[in-house]
């Protein structure tokens, strides 16, 4: 193991150079592809982050010039992404209005946070960082890779931040945007009807450009929230929809249906008593799992047999922190309590990965262990449902991001959530660290 690390220690030293332009060959591992069955014994080769071979060690030719490093008795899967997170310390939409498309959670993302650290930990590749749940609209979300960078930019999935699309769009029914305050809803009735009068508006904008046919004297006065809508129109920005009672999840389902673009329905805690309804629209489904009493009272008749339920009914199910409310770290026990409801295991290696991946746009990049995509995995002690089974390593595009055997990345994988949210690190008086703090 000595060797092991010490190895590991050199590749991170060359830095780009060695994890990138020379082969690192991952062997001996059981490799949980996702998009196939499991290999014992298997080999992973990433070059310039991304895969260059997988399989087991008698089919893969491993380079002469890459570097070795030896995961026997290991699990090496997909890095695990969270479609529902707010890592970051990101703030969104303020007060002054029930719906603000216009908002970017990347204006207000600190990507320093020690908050991705503590995703790392938890073998989290990629997240969609989202404004709150306290609006009909609260604005765009941000789909990050868990790099090791100071600006958001590097951390950003799209290259071009002008004029890609980098995100989604979050809104939310239910009681969390229902004040009462004469900007925001009321009611249930209300709210519908505030979002889809905006919605309307946004498609008497779209038509506005396209009759200008790009010539500008005829353009419309730049909008930002109508560009953003427009975009959601066009299927270009992915809704995200906080939902968790049976009939705001139909409501969603509806406004969806209404203005042609297809959500993603975040939380259904209730979604298992309209399974049948869900799958009818082919909206996908990202559950969220509280496994103790308590919280807001739409979430009461949360049960974990819901992914079960709508996998059951053909829906794209996957899982999600909501981190903080989940923490990061235990993302994998998500799926795990699905297991022990009734959903298969082969699905819930799914819902933390590919049926994510999907949910983003994202497939042909990240979700599986296949030759091209980015080389985003991690490398736990034991099987990945188990209680006892650690995550020792993440790694993003070929470059390891979180190790265990790393004092510093410890305490992150370790601590208690206070130094998590950048509290000083207290420490014994002989100088070890607490890790019970």
């Amino acid at each position: 193991m000595m060797k092991q690390w010490m190895l590991i220690c050199l590749l991170v030293g060359f830095g780009q150079v060695a994890a990138q332009e020379i082969p690192i060959a991952f062997t001996g591992a059981t490799l949980l592809p996702i998009s196939g069955t499991p290999i014992e014994q298997g080999v992973l080769v990433v070059q310039q982050g991304k895969i260059l071979a997988i399989g087991k060690a008698s089919a893969v030719r491993i380079p002469l010039n890459a570097q070795r490093v030896d995961l026997s008795g290991k699990t090496l899967m997909p890095g695990l992404i969270d479609t529902h997170s707010h890592v970051g310390e990101a703030a969104g939409a303020d007060g002054s209005a029930a719906l603000q498309p216009d908002v970017r959670v990347l204006d207000a993302l600190n990507v320093l946070s020690p908050s991705l650290t503590r995703a790392r930990a938890g073998g989290i590749t990629t997240v969609n960082v989202m404004p709150g749940s306290g609006h009909l609209l609260s604005g765009q979300t941000a789909y990050l890779k868990l790099r090791k960078g100071k600006t958001i930019q590097e951390l950003l999935l799209c290259k071009d931040l002008l004029n890609e699309v980098c995100g989604g769009m979050k809104m939310a029914n239910g009681t969390n945007p229902m004040r009462d305050n004469g900007t925001f809803p009321g009611t249930r009735a209300r709210s519908a009807a505030m979002a889809r009068q905006l919605f309307l508006k946004a498609q008497h904008y779209q038509r506005k450009v396209q009759d200008a046919a790009g010539d500008a004297s005829k353009m419309p006065d730049r909008d930002l929230q109508m560009e953003a809508l427009v975009q959601v129109l066009e299927g270009k920005r992915t809704v995200h929809f906080h939902t968790h009672r049976a009939d705001d999840i139909l409501t969603a389902i509806r406004i969806g249906q209404e203005f042609g673009f297809k959500p993603v329905l975040q939380h259904v805690s209730e979604g298992w008593k309209v399974a049948k309804e869900i799958a009818a629209s082919g909206f996908p489904a990202s559950v969220i799992v509280i496994d103790s009493p308590g919280g807001k009272l739409e979430a009461m008749e949360m049960r974990l047999e819901t992914g079960a339920t709508l996998v059951k009914e053909g829906v794209l199910m996957g899982y999600h922190t909501d981190d903080y409310i989940t923490d990061s770290r235990l993302f994998l026990r998500s799926a795990a309590l699905g297991v022990r409801a009734g959903l298969g295991r082969e699905k819930a290696l799914e819902s933390l990965t590919l049926a994510g991946a999907k949910m983003l746009g994202l497939d042909h990049r990240i979700g599986t262990l296949e030759v091209g995509k980015d080389a985003d995995f991690i490398v736990l002690s034991g099987d990945p449902m188990s209680v006892y089974t650690r995550i020792e390593q993440t790694w993003i595009e070929g470059q390891m991001v979180f190790d265990l055997s790393n004092p510093e990345d410890r305490k992150f994988a370790n601590g208690a959530y206070g130094v998590l949210v950048g509290d000083v690190v207290h420490t014994h008086h002989d100088g070890e660290d607490d890790d019970h703090r």
